[in-house]
């Protein structure tokens, strides 16, 4: 069975066609600068082992789509002889608000849920909606599948969900935190107890995908209980550019001293923060670290802050669920950066965890055990896989 995984941006669409019978990819690719005459398509066959790359105008997301048909049925790289071969489509879908504890497929009633919760994540909803219309224009006998990065989270107790303001808020404007990264979270902890053999249903886990996003979850009995991201992605930890938690009355106080609007202290917090604030040169963690052990003590600060924030609520989730059994490590800071790895696990010898120096120093298997045999807590590197989890959802939906 053939199943085609879409990611939707605003100027962009990554995609994913998956032999789901062996679960391998067949082709992948991305559509950049959309709406612009210079924009570029990168196709990669894994079938063919072949790669193409070229700039042509592509003013909207139908056209590239159909320019993402085109290669994929093409005689030479293609992968499958027809449109008509895709089983179903995967859309990557941000936010489903309240309405979605579960992917689903796609129809009318789905769409105006979507489209309801645009105010929630208005740089996302409003692209992923444009690659599901785009492709029933384009195939409307294709069922067509919504997998929801918030979904996953909708297991929280009100406890974790709820923000102490007015309950009027939360019953008008549904204010709460949603959470996100869920497509990560599910498929790390379910890869987790494929790998162990121990299922999830008798485990506290804390799973940490660490990017340039960054979000921790506490998982017990297979189910999300909490989570650090909150109503929006900027809540929680120390991103990228994103400057995590800070007191709210900031906001007013920035705007009266430098005159800023909303708007741009919204931006501020969300491009101008995180990593790249402290820092003042970047959000990448391996130019900090560089720099770090050069002497720059603003990199020193960014990684120290950055690394005390994730032991903050790793502990936090530990003592939410009274202890945790295993910790994993995902996302691309994680699965790479061996130094922050091992920063983290001298912060949590407290628990009983025993870092193994040789396996976190290691570069292969990239899925693998970090923690001592003697260590009070299993430690994973297991990397993160979205785009298959969408397609297994999405093959799980359709039937």
């Amino acid at each position: 069975m053939i199943i085609l995984v879409i990611n939707s941006g605003s100027s962009s669409l990554k995609f994913q066609c998956f032999d789901m019978e062996k679960e391998t990819v067949l082709a992948k690719g991305l559509v950049e600068r959309i709406g612009m005459e210079d924009a570029i398509i990168q196709y990669e066959s894994l079938l063919h082992q072949e790669k193409v790359k070229h700039v042509t105008e592509i003013l909207e997301h139908k056209e590239g789509l159909k320019q993402v048909i085109n290669l994929l049925t093409d005689q030479k790289i293609g992968v499958v002889e027809s449109i008509s071969d895709i089983h179903a489509v995967g859309h990557r879908v941000t936010h489903g608000g309240e309405e979605f504890s579960d992917s689903v497929l796609v129809d009318e009633q789905v769409i105006a849920a979507i489209d309801k919760n645009m105010e929630l994540a208005p740089l996302h909803n409003p692209a992923n909606l444009k690659g599901i219309l785009a492709f029933q224009e384009l195939s409307p006998d294709i069922p067509n599948v919504c997998v929801f990065d918030t979904a996953f989270h909708q297991t929280m107790p009100e406890k974790s969900y709820m923000y102490a303001i007015p309950k009027a808020i939360y019953n008008n404007y549904k204010v709460r935190k949603y959470g996100f990264h869920g497509t990560s979270h599910k498929y790390v902890s379910s890869r987790l107890a494929e790998t162990t053999g121990v299922p999830l249903t008798s485990q506290k886990v804390i799973s940490c995908h660490i990017g340039n996003g960054a979000s921790i979850t506490a998982i017990k009995d297979g189910i999300s209980i909490d989570t650090s991201m909150g109503m929006t992605p900027l809540e929680g930890l120390i991103m990228g550019t994103r400057s995590g938690d800070i007191d709210p009355a900031i906001i007013q106080f920035v705007m009266m001293k430098d005159e800023l609007t909303i708007d741009e202290v919204n931006s501020m917090l969300n491009k101008f923060s995180g990593l790249y604030g402290i820092s003042g040169v970047s959000h990448d963690v391996r130019e900090i670290i560089d720099r770090m052990e050069k002497g720059d003590k603003n990199c020193k600060l960014a990684i120290d802050m950055y690394v005390y924030r994730m032991v903050k609520y790793i502990g936090s989730y530990a003592a939410a669920m009274n202890g945790v059994d295993t910790i994993i490590f995902t996302g691309g800071v994680l699965e790479n950066s061996k130094p922050i790895r091992k920063l983290l696990c001298e912060n949590l010898t407290y628990l009983g965890l025993a870092l193994d120096e040789e396996l976190n120093a290691a570069s292969e298997p990239k899925e693998r055990k970090i923690s001592s045999n003697h260590s009070g807590v299993n430690v994973y590197i297991i990397p993160t896989n979205e785009e298959l989890m969408i397609a297994r959802d999405t093959l799980r939906v359709i039937g």
